[in-house]
Formats: structure tokens, C-alpha cells, sequence
């Protein structure tokens, strides 16, 4: 077109200045508190989040804070308006659990990704959960936030426990990837979302999460992504075969799963 190339240079956009501005040991930091506060308070923004690392001695923009929430898969959950509108750019499925009665396994699992640190770093844990028995039927641990952990866990899930008539997520990106959607739909499985910003719609596997962090993340220091894989597998093993619920009269998710099917047959 008539112009030197040497006339133009890039310009860094807000969020690369910001992400740039701290140190990966920083950023780590910032992030494994920024977990904690919001296991602890969900419904903090990016506003409140930045006050309060400040307030750890942890100088945090309100910008910063946001750049390092997004990273983190993590938002405030709280109404927020036009509940109802789709996410732009991916594809967006009803949700199909309102006022429905769930009564036995399979009927309905819940899917969703948590951030989860390490001492040298974090990962992302994908876990599914059936909704009646409250078993987890599906895990994975992966360094990034893409849809091929999502896919591998639900096909983990389908291989050990059978398909679900239905699966339940949040309108992430990795939910609406074609691989995703194209396994649900292979296999038969009506794909349900929580409304646009409802974490309500599937606050099982929500609530999953903070007991997971509350009770064992967060009591434990573990050395390496193995070490802290490990450790998960314990924790769901335990928690599925030894842990009672209150809503099936103190029974083991995996008694309450077996019970269901011996009934059946």
C-alpha cells in the first residue's frame, strides 16, 4: 500500500501491559489467594478482589484483579441482567432441569472446571457429577483451559459408569466446543445450560468444588502436579465409597448409586 513497514509498530493492548507487570511468582500468588477469597465469598468481583489482596499486602488494580480472574475461569456469582441472553460467538443450549423431579443415577450429570493450585504453579480439574447419588462419576487434571480435558473426562465417564439422559454445564466455551457437543450428541445425551450467569443452575458440582478446596486443597501443600493428582484421586475415592450424605439418610454416594440399580434389576 505504499507504506514502510518501519512507520508502524505494535501496540500492546491493556490486558498484555497487565499481565506483563507482574512476575509469574506474583501472578501465581494473586491467583492462589484470589481462589481462596472466592471459595470463601462467591459473589466478589474483580472490585472487592483487588481491595482485598491489597489489603494482604498484595497490591492489585481492579483491572489486574479481573485479567487474573478470567484467567482463572473465575466470575462472581450473583443475578446479574439479561439472564437470559447467549453467550456471543458459541453456541448456547437450554436449561432443561427446571422443576424437574431427579429420582435415580444417570438421570442427570453435572459437568464444570476449577481452578486448583499447587505449590509450583495450578491446574484446572474438570469433574462430573451424577446429581441424584452425588457420585463422581469423571475427573481430569490439565494445565490449560481447553475443551480436549472436558471431552477426555465425559468419555472417562461414559466408559465407567453408562450415558446420562442428560448433562448439565455452564455456558463456558469448552461446553460449547464442537468436540463436546458432538460427543453428547453421539451418544445420545441431551446437552443442558445454566442460564447466562445463573451458577445456581448447577450448584452441585459447584458445591463439590468448595468442599473439595475446603476440606482438602487447602489443608495440603502438594509438591507437583503428580503429587496433587494423587491426592484428587484419594479425596474422590473417600468421598464417593466413605462420605455420607444427609439427603439419602447418611448413605455413600456409591451405596445410594447401587442401591438404585439393584432395585432396577
Amino acid at each position: 500500500m505504499g507504506v514502510a513497514r518501519s512507520s508502524f509498530y505494535y501496540k500492546s493492548s491493556k490486558t498484555t501491559k497487565l499481565r506483563c507487570s507482574l512476575s509469574a511468582e506474583d501472578r501465581e500468588t494473586r491467583m492462589k489467594v484470589i481462589d481462596r477469597l472466592h471459595t470463601a465469598l462467591p459473589a466478589q468481583g474483580a472490585r472487592k478482589m483487588a481491595r482485598d489482596l491489597t489489603k494482604l499486602d498484595l497490591p492489585t488494580s481492579r483491572y489486574m484483579a479481573a485479567v487474573l480472574m478470567a484467567e482463572m475461569n473465575i466470575y462472581a456469582i450473583y443475578p446479574k441482567p439479561n439472564l437470559s441472553k447467549k453467550a456471543k460467538q458459541h453456541q448456547a443450549f437450554p436449561y432443561l432441569l427446571r422443576n424437574k423431579k431427579i429420582w435415580l443415577p444417570n438421570q442427570v450429570w453435572a459437568i464444570d472446571i476449577t481452578y486448583v493450585p499447587f505449590k509450583g504453579g495450578h491446574m484446572y480439574l474438570t469433574a462430573v457429577i451424577d446429581w441424584y447419588s452425588r457420585m463422581i462419576v469423571g475427573w481430569t487434571l490439565a494445565d490449560s483451559l481447553d475443551a480436549a480435558p472436558v471431552v477426555a473426562c465425559m468419555n472417562e465417564a461414559f466408559k465407567n459408569y453408562g450415558i446420562p439422559a442428560i448433562a448439565n454445564s455452564d455456558q463456558g466455551a469448552h461446553f460449547s466446543s464442537k468436540a463436546y457437543i458432538a460427543l453428547l450428541a453421539k451418544n445420545g445425551v441431551d446437552q443442558s445450560m445454566d442460564g447466562k450467569a445463573r451458577w445456581i443452575d448447577n450448584v452441585v458440582i459447584e458445591r463439590w468444588f468448595r468442599t473439595l478446596k475446603s476440606e482438602y486443597i487447602y489443608l495440603n501443600e502438594f509438591e507437583s502436579p503428580r503429587e496433587l493428582r494423587l491426592g484428587i484421586k484419594d479425596f474422590i475415592e473417600k468421598y464417593n465409597d466413605l462420605r455420607s450424605h444427609e439427603t439419602h439418610d447418611y448413605q455413600t454416594p456409591s451405596e445410594i448409586w447401587g442401591q438404585a440399580y439393584a432395585q432396577a434389576a
